[in-house]
């Protein structure tokens, strides 16, 4: 009998350590995840945040802290991260750090959609009233801007009675554009604390039991897990710098002139390849960055101008034309909401009338290779101008182009007497009037 507990001892002890062996990296791999936004909210930003909080799920991590330094970004991606937050099993905590950082406009409503919202000294955040995308020195139909404005003040005011924040500091950020200090947020109730580090939000909150956006409720344990930083992958900072605005432009400006030299120099193969992966660059970043494509019709305007200004004789009034349309399309290429996702206008003048320049000038060369007359082959001889050896009377020797010729005259022309190339002949003889 002792021997048969002896062996279900064993048993237990052994079935106990394997339990802890496959279960243990499980159990530690709780822990706070901190993730860090420093660029506009646009499709890279939100992939970057929609993929850390699954992981979080799937990791079973304590907290996620979403550091924010944003001016703000586009409609939809920001409700696409806010949809994640809120449903996400794994609590969030928005920092707005560190000191000098913004948290504006969508990242705004982005803060406030999270279970925790604190701000480091030195930082504001609001300023959340919707920007409309229209023409430059436009703006929307007032119902229209009343319809947006109303369903953003909506949007956030379930936002913060969901989270248990100030409504009215709320409404007022989306219809007034006020913004606030991280003291003025605090004394208000918009956010929970003011804190230096994400490790200070980490200790306020340890122990502490939070309410999440469904109503339950989660007491957080903190201290003494893990805080690992989880940085966006190499796709996702490649795709972070090519939708820089500038940037996008800049490959834009390149691959046209790229294409455009290999289509009038055959053969240089180099511009072409670079024009091409500029241009597709140019294409992928578009695809991030909400483009125009009536700016970009004015871009393709611009090219096709400049090509009838060299072919006609506009006086400069299609090369004007086409300067204007490359600066209009320019500015109008990206209808983004904030500055941030536009080309800067001191970029663009720039860089617009220099591309048009260059074109223009590249132009100017192709058509005037076409135009010019070949010296050499038999096109070489048309034109040429000479003297007649022989009387031709039709035929004789003339002398043209440093060789003596056999030609054919229609009318008779008396040796030493001057003539002029008009067709070249087979056999090596030539056709010629008098010059």
């Amino acid at each position: 009998m002792t021997s048969v507990n002896s062996y279900n001892d064993i048993v237990l002890r052994a079935k106990t350590l394997v339990f802890f062996l496959l279960l243990g990296p499980i159990l530690a791999s709780a822990s706070v995840l901190k993730i860090k936004v420093d660029a506009p909210i646009h499709p890279v930003t939100s992939e970057y945040i929609v993929k850390s909080l699954e992981k979080a799920d799937r990791d079973g991590a304590d907290l996620v802290i979403l550091t924010l330094d944003t001016p703000g970004g586009l409609d939809t991606s920001m409700r696409e991260i806010i949809e994640k937050i809120v449903n996400a099993r794994t609590p969030v905590a928005a920092f707005v750090g560190p000191s000098g950082a913004r948290s504006a406009s969508a990242g705004f409503f982005i803060a406030l959609a999270c279970d925790i919202f604190a701000m480091a000294p030195g930082t504001n955040t609001g300023a959340a009233h919707p920007v409309g995308i229209s023409l430059p020195g436009q703006s929307m139909d007032e119902t229209m801007e009343n319809k947006v404005t109303n369903d953003a003040a909506a949007y956030i005011r379930t936002l913060a009675e969901k989270r248990g924040r100030n409504v009215r500091m709320a409404e007022d950020a989306v219809r007034k554009s006020l913004s606030y200090t991280e003291k003025e947020a605090l004394d208000g109730g918009l956010i929970d604390l003011i804190a230096s580090t994400e490790e200070e939000i980490i200790a306020r909150f340890d122990g502490k039991t939070i309410k999440r956006f469904d109503g339950a409720e989660r007491t957080l344990a903190l201290l003494g897990k893990p805080v690992v930083a989880l940085p966006m992958t190499f796709r996702q900072k490649f795709l972070l710098t090519i939708a820089n605005p500038n940037l996008a432009y800049i490959l834009l400006m390149i691959g046209l002139l790229g294409l455009y030299f290999e289509f009038s120099h055959p053969g240089a193969i180099l511009p072409g390849v670079l024009g091409g992966i500029s241009l597709l660059l140019a294409v992928f970043a578009f695809q991030i960055l909400p483009m125009n494509y009536v700016g970009l019709g004015l871009v393709l305007l611009a090219v096709i101008l400049f090509i009838l200004e060299v072919k006609v004789q506009s006086f400069g009034m299609l090369a004007a034309g086409g300067i204007a349309a490359m600066i209009i399309g320019s500015l109008m290429l990206i209808k983004a909401p904030i500055a941030e996702l536009r080309p800067s206008l001191r970029f663009i003048l720039p860089v617009a009338i220099g591309v048009s320049l260059i074109v223009l000038f590249l132009l100017t060369l192709v058509f005037r290779a076409h135009a010019r007359r070949s010296f050499s082959g038999r096109e070489g001889m048309i034109g040429e101008r000479g003297t007649a050896r022989t009387d031709l009377a039709p035929s004789g020797k003339v002398f043209v182009h440093g060789e003596l010729w056999t030609a054919e005259a229609e009318e008779i022309v008396r040796a030493g007497g001057k003539v002029k190339v008009i067709e070249v002949l087979e056999g090596l003889k030539i056709k010629v009037v008098k010059a």
